[in-house]
């Protein structure tokens, strides 16, 4: 016969419908109260019917406290051969991971956990793994986001469930419907040991001085539990949350553009969203590019709200993780921030092209032909002069000669270009006169006028002669060296990104 407990832990797994009673399911155990309760539990829930589905131990060793750590090791696998459970465990070296990847002790330990917990359930074949997290772990988490800044998913606290973007497997947490006191309770009344972390009681870990010193501080100046309002808290501020994704979800696909390894959307759709709405597209969007959620607080989302309102295309917030949000003519970008890796020439000189020939710049190769226009008019007169004889032949010619071209070839008048040519990158104060345009323009101006994106700006090269700059690439050439009827020499450069 199941324990009050027990009858309670398997009453919200079918309530929030966690898993289904065939599932084959992993149990995280690190040997502690919480996780030796839900071990047990499982195996009551198991043999009384309730769930018909396989179960699997699994223990993470993270190999921080020395003999301690091996003797929790030791103490799971007793425990899981006395339940004739079959059990997979693994050794982490966090320390080493954490010093690697500059991460605190604590942030590494719950990725590696997470990742080789993962691992295992797929390799096993379960569907879903359940973690120990109760109501007190709850209420801390709460405490530790509004701490922080927080919004109503972050006020959500610990869900009941939690899906990963790679895997199928999905993470369970069927003890949330109790407290720490009722875990105690509980595995007092059958007689179960289970195993005491002394690094739980370091109050200079955030959650332990949240643990040890805030909530009971709080607990002090509130008449009923504190974890129990922090958790009707998290249950409303989900069920508002699932309002709001109910609400993105029903736009995300008018106003999202989701191409390549960026996310766009339409501001003029996106203005008009309630506040709720918009944090949750923006979310959205930081997922869809693999940015996580960790190292985001409240302050990054209302500046990113606030980006959105401004008028001013090409501003842009960096984010953790190396991503940017940026405003680009009516669009919200989400994106890679991209890093600029030095070119191998001396940049600020520039280099000289070899006319005709071929020039190697940076990751660039630039290609520059010297073609002569009177043979290509000759030539395209015989082929065309009955469709139309009144047309000037050499004029046809050109028009055929920049119909040919592709998208990063220009051809110029030889002869309104002095040469020799450099090719550098941009320069602040940089000026030139855009082909189809009347006079002179600073290029930044130019590219603003022009509409011409951030991501594009960042790769532009610049072509000049000894006077002038006669190629911006790859938007536009300039007005003095273009085509003519009368050109007789014709430069032709093409530049490719050949890395």
């Amino acid at each position: 016969m199941l324990t009050k407990f027990e009858n309670k832990v398997a009453g919200f797994i079918r309530n929030n419908e966690l898993l289904g009673p065939a599932d084959k399911v992993l149990l995280a155990v690190s040997g502690g109260a919480d996780s030796m309760a839900l071990l047990y539990t499982f195996c009551a829930l198991r043999s009384e019917g309730v769930l018909s589905g396989d179960c699997l131990c699994a223990h993470i060793n993270h190999q921080l406290r020395g003999s301690e750590s091996d003797g929790d090791e030791d103490f799971v696998i007793a425990q899981s051969r006395t339940l004739n459970l079959p059990i997979a465990t693994k050794r982490l070296d966090v320390r080493e991971f954490a010093r690697k990847n500059k991460l605190s002790i604590e942030t590494a330990a719950r990725k590696l956990r997470i990742e080789t917990l993962l691992d295992i359930a797929e390799a096993d074949n379960c569907n879903f793994i359940a973690a120990a997290h109760q109501k007190n772990d709850n209420a801390e988490t709460v405490l530790q986001r509004l701490a922080r800044g927080t919004g109503f998913r972050g006020l959500g606290g610990i869900w009941p469930v939690r899906s990963f973007t790679n895997s199928k497997v999905k993470f369970v947490r069927p003890l949330l419907c109790a407290s720490r006191d009722e875990i105690i309770e509980y595995l007092q009344q059958r007689n179960l040991k289970w195993r005491k972390d002394h690094t739980n009681e370091d109050c200079t870990y955030r959650r332990n001085y949240i643990r040890h010193k805030l909530i009971p501080a709080l607990q002090q100046d509130c008449r009923d539990s504190i974890v129990e309002q922090l958790f009707d808290l998290s249950q409303s501020a989900q069920r508002f949350y699932n309002l709001i994704c109910s609400s993105a979800e029903t736009i995300w696909g008018q106003l999202a553009d989701c191409s390549g390894d960026k996310v766009a959307l339409d501001l003029s759709e996106f203005s008009g969203q309630p506040k709720p709405v918009k944090v949750e597209l923006i979310r959205r969007s930081l997922t869809a590019i693999g940015s996580g959620e960790r190292d985001l607080a409240q302050g990054h989302y209302e500046r990113i709200l606030q980006l959105a309102q401004q008028s001013v295309s090409g501003k842009g917030i960096e984010l953790p993780g190396s991503f940017i949000v940026r405003r680009e003519y009516g669009k919200l970008i989400f994106a890679h921030l991209l890093k600029k890796e030095p070119l191998k020439e001396q940049t600020d000189e520039g280099k000289e092209l070899k006319v005709p020939g071929q020039t190697r710049f940076g990751e660039h190769l630039i290609t520059a032909k010297v073609l002569d226009a009177e043979e290509d008019a000759e030539e395209d007169a015989e082929e065309d002069a009955e469709e139309d004889a009144e047309e000037d032949a050499e004029e046809k010619a050109i028009k055929k000669l920049k119909a040919k071209k592709g998208k990063y070839v220009e051809c110029f008048d030889l002869d309104k270009v002095k040469l020799p040519l450099i090719v550098r990158l941009r320069r602040p104060g940089d000026k030139f006169w855009p082909l189809g345009l009347p006079a002179e323009k600073k290029v930044g101006k130019f590219l603003t006028a022009a509409k011409i994106p951030q991501e594009l700006r960042r790769k532009l090269l610049i072509v000049t002669d000894t006077e002038k700059i006669i190629w911006v690439w790859p938007i536009r050439i300039c007005e003095q060296t273009r085509l003519t009827a009368r050109t007789r020499k014709i430069l032709q450069l093409r530049i490719v990104d050949s890395c």
